[in-house]
């Protein structure tokens, strides 16, 4: 299959992608909102989707400018640990607000597990930035290749977890390929390490692991084989969505103006990153957030950051249901309240 013309210029374009560990995000979101713990404002909980990498800079960006806050919010950002762990989150109350990609959303409900308890209201990425990333060297120079080598990620990514569907479209025998477990902020090191011959990363990570491995990066993107998968959505509860659909609509708003301003004003939301995870390199975020402005700005024209389009969403049940990683029956609007979401 042809690869994508806007993938193959994005995995060329040059980063210095920004790491930090999970105890670099501030615990003080006072910074963010002007100094207010007014009791008026609602605490939020709101994870990242994996970690605190650059592509997550929005949520930063929209508490340090006070859009929170104006939408009524006291928000506390904490870094995320994935799809599977995001949705665990939200549908146990541990957080109000995450982004997950999709496609994990989709397996979670639709999959073995039945997973309920949570609805998506907003986009982020309007398509799938899933990849395997590899290194010169490792014998991996197309999909075929990934048999018979070891793969690490993080359980519940959705990386991992839509592997299957990948390898199907691509003609891999999954059962051929190794995972081992990781963690979102040693997986680069493990492969520079030479333990594994590949990561589960999205593909605006290929030049922070060349940064790290000294490497050229072989980069297999998801979107070669999955066109029509979106990728990060913002999840909340079913029953906060339910009972508050006026606060969600506003902390969507919020954090999709977040949004906005990071893709049109990247150096400034790399030094406001900066200012809330103390390792975060700013031109590091700078060039992330540029690579990753094409999948949240579709190139349909008129389409708004955010939107979600519900035949989009039904093409993409049915190429999971193809793979057989979701039973038959899974409908678009049991995993996305589309009275709350942008419209497409």
């Amino acid at each position: 299959m042809q690869r994508r013309t806007l993938v193959r210029s994005v995995v060329a374009g040059a980063l210095a992608l920004t790491m930090s560990a999970a105890a670099g995000c501030s615990d003080d979101s006072a910074d963010g909102d002007g100094g207010s713990g007014s009791a008026s404002l609602e605490k939020i909980t709101y994870l990242t989707s994996f970690g605190t990498f650059g592509r997550d800079s929005y949520a930063y960006v929209a508490l340090e400018k006070g859009y929170f806050k104006d939408a009524g919010f006291d928000v506390e950002v904490k870094p995320g640990a994935g799809s599977g762990e995001g949705i665990k989150a939200i549908v146990s109350g541990a957080a109000q607000f995450t982004p997950i990609d999709l496609t994990g959303g989709l397996i979670a409900a639709g999959g073995k597990d039945k997973t309920t308890g949570f609805t998506a209201v907003s986009a982020i990425q309007q398509r799938t930035m899933a990849a395997i990333i590899s290194l010169d060297g490792n014998g991996i120079a197309s999909p075929k290749d990934l048999e018979g080598k070891t793969l690490a990620d993080a359980p519940g990514s959705v990386v991992r977890t839509l592997f299957p569907t990948y390898a199907k479209l691509a003609n891999i025998d999954d059962k051929k390929v190794t995972f081992q477990n990781g963690q979102a902020q040693t997986l680069i090191g493990t492969l520079a390490s030479g333990k594994v011959q590949g990561i589960g990363q999205f593909v605006v990570g290929k030049p922070t692991v060349e940064t790290v491995s000294k490497k050229t990066a072989v980069v297999l993107p998801y979107s070669d084989y999955l066109q029509d998968l979106y990728g990060n959505v913002l999840i909340t509860s079913t029953k906060y969505a339910t009972d508050n659909p006026e606060k969600v609509k506003k902390f969507t708003e919020a954090l999709l103006k977040g949004l906005q301003y990071s893709i049109d004003n990247p150096a400034e939301a790399g030094t406001i990153m900066a200012k809330y995870v103390q390792t975060a390199n700013p031109k590091g975020v700078e060039a992330e957030l540029k690579l990753m402005g094409p999948y949240v700005k579709s190139a349909a024209a008129g389409i708004p950051v955010g939107a979600l389009d519900a035949e989009r969403v039904a093409r993409s049940i049915a190429i999971l249901q193809g793979s057989g990683q979701i039973d038959p029956g899974l409908k678009p609007e049991q995993v996305i309240n589309f009275d709350l979401t942008p419209k497409a």
